[in-house]
């Protein structure tokens, strides 16, 4: 009889979503699955019809998704809305892509990605380049799962900036080891930050809520 202990401890390798990685994915960080699904989220923004340009049209209240026009004196300045003004804004969308970028040129050792017009432009450039290295990232960068959960945000506070959709509530569950997640019904997946645990989507939503846990 021969043991074989590294066999029996063997962990088949997940991405980040908590995803067994299938055999012609091995070696990279990520599926396949969250690559095509940031990739779709990238490009909703860019372009005069993407997300980005549409926030543009939902800065004045009154204007979010297909609710009534609200009728201003052409006197009073215009109030503005924050939340859209804080995604199109410097700090916003752009520059959080952008900061990707950056990082992502560190990694390959590339000079630093050079900006040229203004805001829209720069967010059409930012995306071209983050999907054209995609493939790169998705096999060797060790953030991609982090990337993937901020762009997938990004997109979805722009979707509700233009429709009017409520942010979705974070549901706090209960690890088996104590830890609290916090998630929400469209989580891809969470690790438990007490045990390192990597829970996909369907495990996350399975664990009892935190309140109940605790009960």
């Amino acid at each position: 009889m021969h043991d074989h202990p590294a066999l029996d401890d063997y962990e088949w390798p997940t991405c980040p979503c908590g995803r067994q990685l299938r055999n012609e994915e091995l070696g990279r960080v990520a599926c396949r699955l969250c690559q095509e699904r940031v990739d779709q989220a990238l490009r909703q923004l860019p372009g005069p019809d993407g997300l980005y340009a549409q926030l543009a049209t939902r800065l004045v209240p009154g204007r979010g998704g297909d609710g009534p026009i609200v009728a201003v004196s052409r006197t009073a300045p215009l109030p503005l809305r924050l939340e859209p003004l804080s995604l199109i804004a410097r700090g916003g969308v752009v520059t959080i892509l952008q900061t990707w970028l950056i990082d992502w040129h560190e990694h390959l050792g590339w000079r630093h990605p050079r900006w040229e017009g203004g805001l829209q432009q720069q967010l059409d450039q930012v995306v071209h380049a983050l999907r054209v290295n995609l493939e790169w990232a998705a096999t060797e960068h060790p953030a991609f799962g982090d990337f993937v959960q901020e762009v997938t945000s990004l997109v979805r506070q722009c979707e509700r900036q233009i429709t009017g959709e409520r942010p979705e509530r974070p549901i706090a569950v209960a690890c088996p080891c104590g830890t609290v997640l916090r998630v929400t019904v469209s989580t891809p997946g969470a690790r438990c930050r007490g045990c390192a645990t990597q829970y996909d989507r369907s495990e996350v939503l399975d664990l009892p809520l935190a309140q109940r846990a605790a009960a």
